[in-house]
């Protein structure tokens, strides 16, 4: 009978313990992280061999404008020297980084963060999988997941979706519908100059012409030129070239 009351007492001890809502809060923000990042995962692991259908900003443009240019294409479908062009005018060191370019990010905050630090790989988790617009939500998200994307797919699979869901013009998205859209040519059958042009209007398309370049596009675009051949000399397009 004794060791049935202090049992009984046991637990009605157990029973009036005090909820700690820091502790309950922070236990189940980690069980909350966890899920959100399992799903994530799955989504990068998906898109790292399933072509993305649609993001949020060619959703949002599509709404707005009531239709959209665009029409997918491999990368084997794409001139080389497109990729190039891409990687010398936004991201040189593509191939030897982690998806941050920790010397890139050095120099911008030298400048006073006048000018952009992203790398191809930050832009296409920001194209692909989140919204535009500056704000820390996002930031955040896109650090996040960056890291994700370079262990799970390969520079190459990178490059091929960044030349995809990247705007051209305002409703032209990846380079094949810009290829069209400016030159009248497939992907494929882009000259050197034509690709320089295309990477010269980014990350500024609705400001700029590929088609019909102003003076800044046209140096820039001459700049690209040279980087594009610099960086298949120098082997720092191995990682996404066969």
């Amino acid at each position: 009978m004794a060791g049935k009351t202090r049992t009984s007492r046991k637990k009605t001890k157990a029973k009036k313990q005090p909820i700690r809502p820091i502790r309950w809060l922070a236990r189940w923000s980690l069980r909350a992280l966890i899920v959100v990042w399992g799903l994530s995962m799955v989504w990068i692991a998906t898109y790292a061999f399933v072509n993305p259908p649609v993001t949020i900003y060619m959703k949002q443009e599509e709404n707005r404008l009531g239709g959209i240019k665009r029409q997918w294409a491999d990368l084997e479908d794409i001139a080389p020297v497109m990729a190039r062009s891409v990687v010398a005018a936004e991201d040189a060191n593509f191939c030897s980084h982690w998806g941050f370019d920790m010397a890139a990010i050095r120099a911008a905050i030298e400048d006073g963060a006048t000018r952009g630090a992203s790398t191809i790989s930050q832009q296409v988790v920001k194209n692909t999988f989140l919204w535009h617009g500056r704000n820390w939500l996002r930031k955040a998200l896109e650090t996040a997941m960056t890291p994700m994307v370079e262990l799970v797919w390969t520079k190459r699979r990178i490059v091929e979706v960044y030349l995809n869901v990247a705007e051209f013009d305002e409703g032209v998205f990846g380079v094949e519908a810009a290829a069209r859209h400016y030159f009248g040519v497939k992907a494929a059958d882009l000259t050197p100059v034509q690709a320089a042009r295309l990477a010269a209007i980014l990350p500024s398309p609705k400001a700029r012409s590929a088609s019909k370049p102003a003076e800044f596009v046209r140096r820039r675009a001459a700049t690209i030129l040279d980087g594009a051949e610099t960086i298949r000399r120098d082997g720092r397009a191995a990682c996404f070239e066969d």
